[in-house]
C-alpha cells in the first residue's frame, strides 16, 4: 500500500492532539487520514494504493474537500492532487531534508486565506468605446506616405489596427491598475494574469489575512458597483494553493 500526501502543516499542539483531529476527516474513498511530525512541521497522509489511482474529477473533488476541511483546522500548505511515497520512513525523511522550506512556507501562509477575482468585460463593446475616445486622433495617410497607393492604404489600415490595439491595452491597464490599487489597501500578497483572453482581462489570486476577508469582500463589492461595465467574479476563501513554493521537494 502506497502514501499519499494531502499537506504539510504547521504544529500548532501536541503530536497525539494533532492525530487526533486528523483521523476525524475522512480521507479520499473512505480511506483514513493520519498525521506524521518531524520538529515544527507534519504532514497529513493516507494509505492509498498508487495502482488503483486515476486523475478522475470524483478523486479530485474529494482530494480537494480533504485539504478544505484540514484548512478550517490548522495552517498548511496542499500538496498537489496525487502525490504518494513508498513508505512513512520516505515521508519522514523529505520533511526532514526539506525542513526549512516547508516551514517557512507555513510562516507565509499562517493565518491566511486566498481568494481568486476574475475580470470579464464585453470586448466587443470595449472596443467601440475605445474607438469613440480615439476618433480625434484618426490616422492620416499624409502623416505617414507622401502619397497613396494600394500598398500605403494596406499599410495605413494595419496601423490604423495596431494604436487601436495599443490603446485597448492601455485601457486595460489602467482598469488593472485602479482594481489592484483599490485592493492594496487591505495589503493582500497577489499574483496577476492579465489579458488571458479577450473576454478575460484580469485573472488574480489574494493571499488575505483571515481577519481581513469580509473587508476584502466588500472592497470587491465596491468595484462592482463602480464598474457596471465589468463582470466580476471572486471566489473564496480557499486554501492557500497559489501561494506555496515547495515543487522542487515533491
Amino acid at each position: 500500500m502506497d502514501k499519499i500526501i494531502y499537506a504539510i502543516m504547521g504544529k500548532s499542539c501536541s503530536r497525539s492532539e494533532l492525530n487526533d483531529l486528523v483521523k476525524n476527516i475522512e480521507g479520499i474513498s473512505g480511506s483514513t487520514l493520519y498525521a506524521l511530525s518531524f520538529r515544527e512541521i507534519a504532514v497529513a497522509v493516507g494509505d492509498f494504493s498508487s495502482s488503483k489511482f486515476a486523475i478522475a474529477k470524483e478523486l479530485a473533488i474529494d482530494f480537494a474537500r480533504v485539504i478544505e476541511q484540514l484548512s478550517q483546522k490548522l495552517t498548511l500548505l496542499p500538496i498537489r492532487f496525487g502525490t504518494f511515497l513508498k513508505s512513512d520512513d520516505d515521508i519522514l525523511q523529505l520533511m526532514e531534508d526539506h525542513h526549512d522550506s516547508f516551514y517557512n512556507n507555513l510562516l507565509k501562509v499562517a493565518n491566511k486565506a486566498e481568494f481568486g477575482l476574475k475580470v470579464m468585460w464585453d470586448y466587443e463593446k470595449g472596443v467601440e468605446k475605445i474607438k469613440g475616445k480615439s476618433e480625434e486622433e484618426e490616422v492620416k495617410a499624409e502623416t505617414y506616405f507622401t502619397k497613396s497607393t494600394a500598398n500605403t492604404n494596406y499599410l495605413l489600415d494595419k496601423i490604423r489596427k495596431h494604436k487601436l490595439e495599443d490603446a485597448l491595452l492601455h485601457h486595460v491597464e489602467q482598469l488593472i491598475g485602479e482594481i489592484s490599487g483599490h485592493l492594496s489597501i487591505i495589503n493582500p500578497d497577489c499574483k496577476f494574469k492579465k489579458m488571458v483572453s479577450k473576454t478575460l482581462i484580469l485573472d488574480g489570486v489574494f493571499l488575505v489575512d483571515k481577519n481581513k476577508k469580509d473587508e476584502f469582500v466588500r472592497a470587491v463589492d465596491l468595484l462592482k458597483q463602480q464598474h457596471d461595465d465589468l463582470h466580476l467574479l471572486l471566489t473564496g476563501p480557499w486554501p492557500p494553493y497559489s501561494f506555496v513554493e515547495i515543487d522542487q521537494a515533491l
